[in-house]
């Protein structure tokens, strides 16, 4: 569906061009969604940065997201996490866990400034697609605290429960594609390398 990242970037730029003259400010998150961010803040004339959010992890299922934290440490946990075997306790370990991974990036990926303020900005929030929504249900929760003047939520791909469970949080969701059988992001790329830190924090110094 999607060739790579590049190209899906290059799509939602197209979609988002609405926003060109505001100056939107970008808002990726990692780290996947970091060179894609980078490409649509460029095309349309803004601000680039990230926002920090990680999943909570199912016991013996990493891959399984049940829930989400954001930077403040407010923390999304999904209906079906107890059925996936996530107690109290291990919900608690992996919210420190994550949180830890969350301030050890914010140290490796702006340690010389601030991160922008969202505040009276137009923000569009991307990422690489959303499987469960997680990880960008924390994402948006969090950006709303901040007060932006409109919150967009920018994606390539998602299936239609997932789009619907995360566009109330949003003022306005971009998905260019909405497949009823999903299984993984991944499948709907035919290059998705893994983008490592150092991409990362290459991109936010330029």
């Amino acid at each position: 569906m999607f060739r790579d990242r590049t190209d899906a970037a290059r799509r939602l730029a197209e979609r988002l061009q609405i926003y060109k003259g505001q100056r939107p400010l970008v808002l990726a998150i990692p780290r996947g969604a970091v060179p894609m961010a980078k490409l649509i803040a460029t095309a349309l004339d803004g601000d680039f940065d990230v926002v920090l959010v990680r999943k909570l992890r199912a016991p013996w299922q990493p891959e399984l997201a049940i829930g989400s934290v954001d930077e403040s440490g407010w923390t999304y946990i999904a209906p079906y996490a107890a059925s996936s075997g996530a107690d109290a306790q291990h919900i608690e370990q992996e919210k420190r866990q994550q949180l830890a991974t969350i301030r050890q990036r914010r140290s490796q990926y702006t340690p010389l400034r601030p991160h922008i303020d969202p505040a009276g900005r137009i923000v569009i929030v991307v990422d690489d697609g959303l499987a469960t929504g997680a990880t960008m249900i924390a994402a948006l929760h969090g950006l709303r605290q901040q007060k932006p003047a409109k919150l967009v939520c920018a994606v390539p791909v998602a299936p239609p429960d997932t789009v619907e469970k995360v566009r109330p949080l949003a003022d306005e969701v971009v998905c260019l594609e909405t497949p009823e059988w999903f299984q993984a992001v991944g499948q709907f790329y035919r290059e998705f390398d893994q983008v490592e830190d150092e991409e990362v924090i290459a991109l936010l110094k330029g």
